[in-house]
């Protein structure tokens, strides 16, 4: 195991979408890995090293509540921008006017979680790339509050505040088992032609999912 920290993360609202719901956004009930390595990586991240979520602390109670958001129907493909590069005249915008329709979704509100979390050298590390130097480096930017782009809860309208915690402990107001179903654990981009998800059965302890030894399936 590398260099640890504990973040403390906190919003408004918080949507970690469902796969399985193919039209109205519905969130998972706890944040997901991905969604937790999201906002460290928005802090600190370089090639050299790759963020290890090991656990997450629900601090508040979970409370959904529904709100509506304007979103566009239909996106930009990629076989218009090449025909467009290749002297094509197809429009490479979308209409919000036009295109623009109402979805319900099912968010959290007034989240708040623990993030402990670890990296690791890889590959891509040169030989002035030490443990020492990019832990001191992200410790620094999580004191002083900076990011390279606002961290978020699933989507870019619910930013998340955050604070690195030192010895301090953050209560939980969840007690007992809790069982979670399946959640997305991550994305296997190892092979860019197919990428695919990767889901494990979660559950909470006293407010803690524990993420360091669980059996991911594909």
């Amino acid at each position: 195991m590398g260099y640890g920290i504990q973040l403390e993360v906190w919003g408004d609202y918080a949507l970690f979408t469902r796969p399985e719901m193919k039209v109205e956004r519905v969130s998972y009930d706890v944040m997901t890995p991905s969604a937790a390595r999201g906002i460290v990586e928005a802090i600190y991240w370089k090639p050299a090293i790759v963020w290890v979520i090991d656990k997450i602390h629900v601090i508040n109670p979970i409370e959904f509540t529904n709100i509506r958001r304007n979103e566009v129907s239909s996106k930009i493909l990629a076989s218009s921008v090449l025909s467009v590069i290749n002297g094509g005249t197809k429009q490479l915008y979308i209409d919000t006017g036009n295109d623009r329709q109402q979805r319900a979704s099912m968010v959290l509100r007034d989240v708040r979680y623990v993030i402990e979390a670890h990296f690791e050298m890889t590959e891509r590390a040169g030989e002035t790339d030490t443990p020492e130097k990019h832990y001191n480096i992200a410790l620094r930017r999580m004191k002083n509050g900076q990011c390279y782009h606002t961290p978020c809860f699933g989507c870019r309208e619910f930013p998340a505040a955050f604070r690195l915690i030192d010895d301090e402990t953050v209560p939980s107001a969840l007690s007992g088992e809790r069982d979670l179903g399946w959640i997305l654990y991550d994305m296997d981009f190892n092979d860019p032609s197919e990428i695919k998800p990767l889901f494990f059965r979660a559950s909470l302890t006293n407010g803690t999912m524990d993420l360091t030894d669980i059996d991911i399936v594909r």
